[in-house]
């Protein structure tokens, strides 16, 4: 998943989005240089109608900022300024801050990835919809140490429509992208780190039973990459709904799998804060659950089925993009 913009968005977080700013923002930094230097760029106004750009065609840059787990909400403001601009809705400018969405579903409270270093919400329940500044909104932490996902309640303010389900929609979509990045880093970290340490003699990749473990996990990071093109099939911005949810499911559903396996060919170093791999897994636990996790995307799928007329194949080859 490259393309020229994505290239321009990995040799950019190469240089400025490295581990150690990673850390310093997760211990409480603010992100501020790191997202005006994102926002001066332009990435976040890429699903602008001038931009010129559809959904296809900034998934390369999504599955960059999951690679590099971006601590700052870019792709989610890329998504919150296009939905502003299309309800009609004055679109904070970028030196004001970045846009974090949020989806209650009904419920009086829900997570927000990457809400630690937001400044505006957009936040949607039902077929309303809100723009809340940070210091409106009634945040709290999760509990999770260096987390920067936040608990966020329900807002009293001046609303307006949107279509149901739009954000749940978008952030499954954009987030299962991400997760298929993250999980691209996780599997590169796992194969290095096979072929670098050496025990009885050789190094640990050459024993059949790692090599077992690489392949499942190498299946599984291949299926959520698969799934996450599916997830940005669309000429426009707007993901379909269960394209989207095709990528979600099989992107959280393979999360289990991908960490557990790079932790165990690891071993005790893969835990300690002082190593990369668990900035990856922390942050794919914390994208597994937001915006509904495989077992709600499944229950989804299956009744969309269910409903649905036809032989389930057809159904399968239709949400894939696949030619009837």
């Amino acid at each position: 998943m490259y393309n020229e913009y994505s290239e321009a968005l990995e040799a950019l977080l190469g240089d400025h989005c490295t581990p150690a700013v990673v850390r310093q923002i997760e211990s409480g930094g603010s992100g501020a240089d790191l997202w005006r230097l994102l926002d001066e760029s332009g990435f976040a106004d890429s699903l602008l109608p001038e931009a010129g750009l559809s959904l296809a065609d900034v998934a390369p840059m999504l599955f960059v900022t999951g690679r590099h787990v971006l601590p700052v909400p870019l792709a989610q403001t890329m998504f919150a300024r296009a939905v502003l601009r299309m309800a009609g809705v004055e679109v904070p400018e970028g030196r004001e801050g970045p846009i974090a969405l949020a989806d209650f579903d009904g419920a009086q409270r829900t997570h927000v990835p990457c809400g630690a270093t937001a400044t505006w919400f957009l936040v949607q329940d039902g077929a309303q919809a809100a723009l809340v500044h940070r210091e409106a909104a009634a945040l709290s932490p999760t509990g999770v140490r260096d987390d920067l996902t936040l608990s966020l309640g329900e807002v009293g303010t001046q609303r307006f429509p949107l279509p149901a389900g739009l954000l749940r929609s978008v952030g499954a979509c954009l987030h299962a992208v991400q997760m298929a990045g993250a999980m691209s880093s996780v599997f590169d970290l796992t194969l290095q780190y096979a072929n670098d340490r050496a025990q009885f003699g050789r190094n640990i990749g050459k024993f059949q039973a790692i090599q077992h473990q690489i392949s499942v996990m190498a299946e599984q990071v291949a299926a959520a990459r698969m799934a996450a093109q599916i997830a940005c099939a669309a000429d426009g911005w707007q993901p379909d709904r269960l394209r989207a949810a095709i990528g979600k499911f099989n992107a959280s559903d393979a999360v289990t799998a991908v960490t557990s396996i790079a932790h165990a060919v690891h071993g005790a170093i893969g835990v300690t804060a002082e190593y990369d791999l668990q900035f990856y897994t922390r942050r794919l636990h914390a994208w597994r659950l937001a915006d509904g996790s495989e077992r709600y995307w499944a229950r989804e799928l299956g009744e969309a089925t269910c409903e649905a007329d036809g032989l389930t194949v057809d159904l399968i080859r239709e949400w894939s993009g696949e030619a009837a």
